[in-house]
């Protein structure tokens, strides 16, 4: 159970992360982690990094519960089609995407292109290096899932695919 002071504390960072326009905030502290990321991606904010200092200092504090309230049943409608199945591509690295080779140049692949296994369909580029992704799945391009310049993490799905 957490304590009162814990709980207190992660009220006290989630109201800075929100009063300074911060979406997203990892926190590691030893083998534990906190990462608050909100859904609502808020406006950058320019802070002074000494201001949450006293969140850095403070004992790790797990993520309380969210109660929700119970939604109201959707109306009745007629029975739904089976959902498509697609694949995802994913980003095998962190870094930052970029849909082609360089700035102002055509991208590799755009929504309605079909692709193949081993096809080049955007760059990572992660400490200075440009890592070239290919696709792991022949199909085509459904969605594009992040936005070029953008930060990815490792495992992130970048590509949805309609396979072939």
């Amino acid at each position: 159970m957490m304590e009162q002071n814990d709980l207190q504390e992660l009220r006290e960072l989630v109201s800075f992360l929100k009063d300074n326009g911060i979406a997203e905030f990892d926190l590691h502290r030893g083998e534990q982690h906190v990462r608050i990321k909100f859904s609502q991606p808020a406006a950058p904010i320019a802070f002074d990094p000494a201001q949450f200092a006293h969140f850095a200092a403070a004992p790790h504090v797990a993520p309380a519960p969210v109660a929700t309230a119970p939604l109201a049943a959707p109306a009745p409608t007629a029975p739904a089609a089976p959902a498509e199945v697609l694949h995802e591509v994913k980003s095998p690295i962190v870094g930052t995407f970029y849909e082609s080779s360089a700035p102002g140049s055509a991208p590799f692949v755009k929504v309605g292109d079909t692709i193949s296994v081993g096809q080049v369909v955007c760059i990572v580029e992660a400490m200075k290096l440009m890592n070239e992704i290919e696709s792991d799945i022949a199909g085509e391009v459904v969605k594009i899932l992040t936005e070029n310049g953008k930060p990815v993490e490792y495992g992130q799905p970048l590509f949805a695919v309609r396979p072939r």
